[in-house]
């Protein structure tokens, strides 16, 4: 979950601004980057507990972090986050770490951010007795046992996820993602693009498996992070079946996010409470809880950034269905994503492979990757066998970009040629080397 950014304080006058907002997104070609970011789990190497923001724990990484040129982020007298260049670091609630990358033209210059971002943060959590370990669900504590960060976000959605779901607060402390920011060139771009990466996104859900284990024990799903989405908030996650119904736009995505419920708004630096108020009430004078505030474009975007289906459109496009994983793996799901629609014919055939897919039928897929993974089906195939369409399709993508980044598809190549996903693996050395030892995971984890 990003840090917050600088409020624009234009106000709203009218709802075509809203549109008007996504559609600045648009941008020609030679102008489309490649954006990253990867959570990953703090561990202490002794006993393996999640890190609390201090002491030695989460406030002495940012302070650590400082001293190689990052920024820090400020909420309140905390530091929350960092800056540096176009990047930036930022704090999931229970202390994951997450980088979000700078905007990077190709898949090479992402590798390089995330050596340099891994052996930073190796060398500041060495001297702390700390680790970091990127993992779907957090193998080992219980919920009662994650810290919580002091973001003052954080304390309001805290509040609120128990009335929505039941699973909304392992949601904020006990997972992990890999996502891809990808951009779009106008309007009918963004319609195709954002379609077929729903659709596929409980493809990726399966590819990047990571998350078997809860609180020490097989937990029966291979990505239990997967099941937490599936009972976080039904009001703002999930496949919205807005985007594949005739007419759809940056107009229509922007009358959806309107009933989307609120968190907050923020003023002069305060966190306010607007939890379960409609924008659109917010914006037409009827919600109580915000009497006295007028909406602005800076309310709009820090809303957006609370709207949490499986790809979320905001200036570009997030591909937010994967669990986090090994280097590899953190490097697998930007080429995926970017070998599928950054050219014209491999988005073409991604778009055929998933022609005459009902929402129906996408959700119910969703449903069924956390427990089978690849084993699921859609229209009597096999997830493995659409998989292996997938891949080759992105391989084609990557190879006409002319850039030698197919390399990096290879983690995905062999798991949809095995069948057999990270957390199959993590559970046969759970069941053999590990003698039952679920901690183990994060030696072998560690990034």
């Amino acid at each position: 979950m990003s840090n917050p950014g600088e409020a624009d304080l234009t106000p709203i006058s009218d709802t075509r601004q809203l549109a008007a907002w996504f559609a600045a997104g648009s941008k020609p070609r030679e102008a489309w980057r490649i954006g990253t970011e990867h959570e990953k789990f703090g561990f202490r190497r002794e006993g393996f507990e999640a890190p609390a923001y201090e002491p030695r724990g989460i406030k002495a990484m940012l302070e650590g972090l400082q001293g190689k040129g990052w920024a820090p982020i400020m909420d309140g007298a905390n530091v929350i986050g960092l800056k540096r260049d176009d990047g930036s670091v930022s704090l999931e609630p229970g202390g994951q770490f997450e980088l979000s990358g700078a905007p990077m033209a190709d898949l090479h210059a992402t590798r390089v951010e995330l050596a340099q971002h891994l052996r930073e943060v190796h060398e500041v959590a060495g001297p702390l007795g700390l680790g970091f370990a990127p993992l779907g669900f957090h193998p080992m504590a219980t919920r009662e046992q994650m810290p919580w960060m002091p973001k003052g976000r954080y304390a309001i959605m805290r509040n609120y996820m128990p009335r929505v779901g039941g699973m909304g607060l392992d949601m904020m402390l006990r997972t992990c993602t890999v996502q891809v920011n990808l951009d779009f060139g106008d309007e009918a771009d963004m319609v195709e693009k954002l379609r077929v990466s729903l659709a596929l996104q409980p493809l990726a859900t399966a590819l990047f498996a990571n998350s078997p284990f809860r609180e020490g024990k097989p937990s029966g799903f291979l990505t239990l992070r997967g099941r937490v989405w599936t009972d976080t908030d039904p009001d703002r996650t999930g496949i919205p079946p807005v985007a594949f119904e005739d007419g759809f736009g940056f107009e229509r995505f922007a009358d959806y996010v309107l009933d989307v419920p609120m968190y907050f708004i923020m003023r002069e630096g305060r966190w306010i409470d607007a939890a379960g108020v409609s924008f659109r009430a917010f914006l037409e004078g009827r919600a109580e809880k915000l009497a006295g505030h007028q909406a602005t474009m800076g309310d709009w975007a820090d809303h957006v950034t609370t709207v949490f289906t499986d790809v979320r459109l905001k200036r570009f496009l997030e591909m937010r269905g994967a669990d986090a994983g090994s280097p590899a793996m953190l490097m697998a799901k930007p080429a995926f994503w970017t070998g599928l629609i950054y050219d014209d014919a491999a988005q073409k055939a991604a778009a055929a492979l998933i022609r005459g897919w009902t929402v129906e039928e996408m959700r119910t897929l969703r449903m069924a990757v956390p427990v089978q993974a690849l084993e699921a089906t859609i229209r009597g195939r096999r997830l493995r066998d659409v998989a292996l369409d997938a891949i080759a399709i992105a391989r084609d993508g990557l190879k006409a970009r002319g850039l030698g980044e197919e390399v990096y598809l290879a983690p995905l190549e062999e798991i949809a040629a095995s069948g057999m996903t990270q957390a199959q693996r993590w559970l046969q050395r759970y069941e053999t080397a590990w003698g039952g030892d679920a901690s183990r995971i994060f030696a072998e984890a560690e990034a």
